[in-house]
């Protein structure tokens, strides 16, 4: 079984990128080398699957890209929700969310909280 950083240089890295990760979380786990660091995006792998739970009614209907981690000047993180899960938000009648994410030695979590 491959790690998460070989399969990230595999011929399939593109693809699997592109289907889980928005464009901003890809280059946002970039390290100055420009190469993608696979603990960041485990971290955020872990939000969108906290994210998943917390929507009412998420399963498969929203997809990953869908849900969006950003990162300010500061460091600070937040969720950025579009399409179906930006809907399932808005009909679950919260108004806010906060995440927590954490990434050391391998291992990453998510918390997702919405009220």
């Amino acid at each position: 079984m491959a790690t998460v950083a070989e399969s990230l240089s595999g011929p399939h890295r593109a693809h699997y990128l592109e289907r889980i990760y928005t464009p901003g979380e890809v280059e946002d786990c970039s390290g100055p080398s420009g190469r993608v660091e696979p603990e960041r995006l485990a971290a955020r792998f872990a939000v969108k699957e906290a994210a998943i739970k917390a929507l009412p009614g998420a399963g498969e209907e929203v997809r990953l890209t869908q849900i969006e981690t950003l990162r300010d000047e500061s460091g600070n993180v937040s969720l950025a929700l579009s399409g179906r899960a930006a809907e399932l938000f808005a009909e679950s009648g919260a108004s806010e969310i906060a995440i927590s994410l954490t990434h050391e030695g391998g291992f990453a979590a998510a918390v997702v909280a919405m009220t």
